[in-house]
């Protein structure tokens, strides 16, 4: 298992050195994906809040990925809040707040028919990332009482990380399915699988990103304009063997399997789009009393 990841961040490494990748990259498009269970169960705890931010830099797009790793490649910026139930009073049953932030690259390319992705991000957590004072912040402006938990909080580390997906898009009548197999190892060691399906046009031709948080497909290359609406569901489970966003000797210890379930609707207008999503996170740790579900929202307005 160890080689097996090894290898991959060998790979994810060298993806932008090859020759392929001699033209001149231009932006081909953004991606982005604000995940919050106040958009969800609106209870403000746990897998609480994420902004992901992409940027893909390629030759061009034409609606299918290159066959050469390197060729296509996304820089990714992921902030996330994760949190006990009750900030003001602390449980030594529930988990501790975790601030995380990281910056990584990707390479999106087809693998023999498969769609896939092998990255390298850098991941902060702690203090140093600015997360547990911003909610410092926010509960002061709003007059909340203050957090008392962040004392005790995940410490500062840095966790170089690399992670790999596998899919492949099936028809599946009018819609399509899409299967797939990830891998990560790094700040969380695990392998996930799951599949995903489509109803609609949004998904053709475009460059579809995964969130890490939610597990959401958001689009960040697009191909077809098909104004109207789409719709998602797709589900996903996860063997874990380690996560760094638990600590030795607390009651509170990462699960052996983690599962989601998620659905989404997107709306393309002439010039605007809308992706809303609601994603549903089973049990995540040993103790965890409860599920929780979190909304995702993508807002593209132009004028």
């Amino acid at each position: 298992m160890n080689r097996f990841f090894a290898l991959l961040l060998g790979v994810a490494l060298c993806a932008g050195a090859g020759p392929a990748v001699s033209q001149e990259r231009v932006t081909l498009g953004w991606g982005r994906l604000f995940t919050n269970d106040v958009f969800g169960d609106t209870r403000d705890r746990w897998r609480t809040g994420s902004y992901t931010l992409s940027r893909v830099r390629g030759a061009s797009w034409d609606g299918t990925l290159p066959t050469v790793p390197g060729a296509l490649l996304e820089f990714r910026i992921v902030g996330e809040t994760i949190a006990p139930a009750d900030l003001t009073v602390t449980d030594p049953a529930d988990r501790r707040y975790v601030g995380s932030l990281s910056f990584g690259l990707h390479s999106h390319f087809d693998w023999q028919g498969f769609e896939t992705s092998l990255g390298v991000d850098l991941v902060a957590t702690g203090p140093q990332t600015g997360a547990s004072n911003l909610q410092a912040r926010i509960h002061d402006l709003l007059g909340l009482p203050a957090p008392t938990v962040l004392g005790s909080q995940i410490p500062d580390a840095l966790y170089p990380t690399v992670s790999a997906e596998l899919g492949r898009v099936l028809p599946f009548g009018a819609a399509t399915v899409r299967p797939f197999l990830a891998a990560q190892a790094g700040v969380e060691n695990l392998i996930r699988v799951g599949a995903d399906l489509y109803f609609g046009g949004f998904t053709r031709g475009a460059l579809m990103l995964r969130d890490g948080p939610s597990g959401q497909r958001y689009r960040a290359v697009a191909a077809s304009r098909t104004e109207g609406f789409s719709f998602t569901v797709g589900g996903d489970v996860a063997r874990v063997f380690d996560s760094h966003y638990f600590r030795p000797g607390d009651l509170a210890q990462a699960r052996d399997t983690r599962s989601r379930v998620r659905a989404g609707i997107h709306w393309q207008g002439a010039r605007s789009e809308m992706f809303y999503g609601l994603t549903w996170l089973g049990k995540e740790f040993t103790t965890q009393p409860d599920s929780q579900v979190v909304g995702s929202l993508n807002l593209r307005l132009k004028f």
